[in-house]
């Protein structure tokens, strides 16, 4: 299914964040760069690994205006209970969204049907909050924070530079590229 440039439907859920119950909806979102960054369950083997790997880089995501929404269908009371509890997610500090109901992993289709759990997802929205990036990836298989830094600052740096386009592995202050009949066949 085509997510790329679809826009954030509506949703309300109840977040934990910096040691405070929050609610969110689909109009807090917007007007800024977002990450929803999917998991399975808390309380689990690699989801540590990585929620913590995100927590490194959130405040190099902030100063670049995009804000992180941690998403599993466990409850906002489960996500307190395993911040408190595990040293690795105890350095998060940002939203932790509680899904019990299923809206937002169904949204964003990373729901496991028969399961009730997500795959790990990762969605990035621009401050329309239109769907710019989408990466999905089995229960195994963890992800790496600083490629995703690397692809935001690409996102952000091509939203902001019309008429140039990010070529693979592209790192900030790097050559672009401008499409052009030249290149045909050249690259």
């Amino acid at each position: 299914m085509a997510l790329i440039n679809t826009p954030l439907q509506p949703f309300k859920a109840t977040a934990y964040k910096e040691g405070k119950f929050v609610d969110i909806t689909d109009a807090d979102v917007k007007g800024k760069w977002a990450v929803f960054f999917f998991y399975p369950a808390d309380f689990t083997f690699v989801c540590p690994t990585e929620l913590e790997d995100l927590a490194d880089i959130y405040p190099t995501l902030q100063n670049l205006g995009v804000e992180v929404y941690s998403v599993s269908t466990d409850t906002h009371f489960s996500h307190k209970a395993w911040h408190d509890t595990s040293p690795a997610i105890g350095k998060i500090n940002y939203y932790m969204v509680g899904d019990q109901n299923h809206d937002i992993s169904n949204q964003f289709g990373v729901l496991r049907p028969g399961v009730g759990l997500a795959d790990r997802g990762t969605f990035v929205l621009d401050p329309e909050g239109n769907i710019q990036l989408v990466e999905i990836t089995p229960e195994g298989v963890g992800r790496n924070a600083a490629e995703l830094l690397r692809k935001i600052k690409a996102l952000q740096y091509w939203v902001s530079h019309p008429g140039e386009v990010c070529p693979a592995k592209w790192e900030e202050g790097a050559e672009t590229l401008a499409p052009s009949l030249d290149l045909v066949g050249k690259i």
